[in-house]
């Protein structure tokens, strides 16, 4: 019989080209040490680095990841976990990440933007269970107001502002 349980992930990394940690949040019982969790990473970079796949199994573990620019994103599951409900946490993930930096990924943007991108990463994962896969849910959540539009209504802002505006909605409207 399978023990279910909604513990499913078990870290989700990111690393830079050249293997060194961005970003990562090791969840379960089984707290590695953090001399074990480089090794488990520079272990994982190595086999990923120059493949052109999307999932593999490393050290027993399901780990899907994806490569963009300069950056490495890994989710890391337990063998026996369903690759469909890892894969939407991932993507779910990624494309709130990507919306929040305006589709540039990469290790400058994510650096500059840590917060939002630990915050996001906070709002998809707690303790190794996934809590959201809406990825505009999350965006929402986690993107800062602009200071210089709030509470202004539409009719008593300047040109450049009501511009500002307009572009921004309609650009949302689009990327939906």
């Amino acid at each position: 019989m399978v023990n279910l349980s909604l513990h499913c992930i078990n870290a989700v990394i990111l690393l830079d080209a050249s293997g060194k940690r961005v970003l990562a949040k090791y969840y379960g019982s089984e707290q590695s040490s953090l001399k074990e969790q480089k090794a488990f990473e520079k272990g994982l970079f190595e086999k990923t680095r120059l493949s052109q796949g999307e999932i593999i199994l490393y050290d027993n573990q399901v780990v899907l990841y994806r490569s963009n620019i300069d950056i490495y994103f890994y989710v890391v599951g337990s063998a026996e976990e369903n690759e469909l409900i890892l894969l939407s946490m991932f993507n779910t993930f990624y494309d709130a990440v990507s919306n929040l930096l305006r589709y540039q990924v990469e290790k400058r943007t994510i650096m500059d933007n840590l917060d939002l991108v630990a915050l996001c990463l906070d709002e998809t994962v707690d303790r190794g269970i996934i809590l959201d896969t809406d990825a505009n849910a999350i965006v929402g959540r986690v993107s800062k107001p602009r200071l210089d539009m709030v509470d202004i209504p539409f009719t008593e802002q300047t040109l450049s502002q009501a511009y500002q505006t307009a572009r921004e909605r309609l650009t949302s409207q689009l990327l939906r």
